[in-house]
């Protein structure tokens, strides 16, 4: 059995950091922002959280797993990369509530109302407003 190397403790490493702050972000979500959000933001979050937990274990594998003395294997950077992106960009519309193609409509389906067309549901701000 081989020493667990550099490139296999950053993968580890960056595994347990995505788990970790998946399991903070899902509590904060869960018991601070159950109030604020809409569920459907809600449950994007979970979703965010799911996924960003689930490559955080993938991770965890692929440092257990991998046999490459590369500083990080491709299957770690697209996993990182993966978590980054899809993550993130689920986080910045709970956040924002605005989506990929602008801000959805009063329905949440992407089809506005017209006199809802660029605003949020009444009664709930987006997340970014409410720190302000």
């Amino acid at each position: 059995m081989t020493a667990f190397g550099p490139s296999r403790r950053l993968t580890a490493v960056a595994g347990a950091l995505l788990m970790a702050t998946g399991v903070v972000i899902g509590a904060f979500g869960a018991h601070w922002l159950a109030n604020l959000l809409t569920p459907e933001r809600l449950s994007t979050l979970r979703t965010a959280v799911d996924y960003q937990f689930l490559n955080g274990l993938g991770l965890l594998l692929v440092a257990a797993l991998d046999r490459d003395q590369r500083p990080l294997s491709l299957p770690a950077a697209l996993l990182l990369a993966g978590a980054l992106l899809f993550c993130g960009a689920l986080y910045a519309l709970v956040a924002t509530d605005v989506g990929l193609f602008g801000r959805r409509g009063a329905d949440d389906r992407g089809l506005a109302d017209a006199g809802a067309a660029g605003q949020s549901r009444p009664g709930r701000r987006p997340l970014l407003t409410i720190w302000r």
